[in-house]
């Protein structure tokens, strides 16, 4: 995570100068709607099945991104809430050096978010930006099962979910087809705080992390 901040760091220091001679937006609101790709990082589930405690190590497969946003463009500064969803398939689950296979399984996460975003306007049509936001996820895993290595099938996790403090930062482009709609190309990079689902006999605490590519349509009004 400390790479990423300083990446963002850097992109603003390296952005002053030019926004200093950037040339302000049009002020006012604006909506969009976005769809992309999600790539959930490999994380630890960890917990109790009944008494037992437990600690598996899983990958998962690229998911779906998708939601929408509306907020207010000041000219250089965008204020804008956010919701979205990704949703990321179990694909290993990996417990003690011994993997499971024939996994079933999806991780749903739901989320609302207040962003900040600095554009960095100039004479083309494409503006830079940069920003990030904090808020809220839900996270939804359903019923998940696997086979064990001697062939029997388990469940694996139970269907719970939890809702946990969740924060971004990203940076795109801003394309201009006119001076009302425009497309949005970025990245977002999105993590929570762990959460602890807790379902009917088994309780399963992670952290959610993901990389995030979109393409949006956007609205000013």
């Amino acid at each position: 995570m400390k790479t990423y901040l300083m990446a963002i760091t850097t992109l603003v220091l390296l952005s002053i100068p030019a926004l200093s001679s950037a040339a302000a937006g049009r002020p006012g609101p604006y909506f969009s709607a976005f769809l992309g790709a999600s790539f959930a990082s490999d994380t630890t589930v960890s917990g109790f099945d009944g008494s037992t405690p437990y600690s598996d190590q899983v990958t998962f497969d690229p998911g779906v991104y998708v939601g929408g946003t509306g907020g207010y463009d000041f000219g250089f500064l965008r204020l804008e809430g956010e919701l979205s969803y990704r949703n990321a398939k179990l694909d290993t689950v990996t417990e003690n050096g011994a993997p499971f296979r024939n996994v079933d399984g999806d991780l749903g996460v739901f989320a609302t978010m207040f962003n900040v975003f600095l554009d960095l306007h100039n004479p083309s049509r494409v503006t830079p930006y940069l920003g990030g936001g904090i808020g809220f996820a839900n996270l939804h895993l359903n019923d998940t099962t696997g086979r064990s290595t001697s062939g029997n099938f388990i469940r694996l996790y139970d269907d719970s979910n939890d809702t946990v403090f969740a924060y971004q930062v990203g940076a795109g482009m801003d394309v201009a087809i006119n001076s009302r709609y425009s497309l949005d190309i970025g990245y977002r990079y999105f993590i929570t705080e762990k959460a602890k689902l807790d379902g009917d006999f088994i309780t399963s605490n992670l952290r959610f992390e993901s990389h995030n590519a979109m393409v949006g349509f956007k609205v000013k009004f």
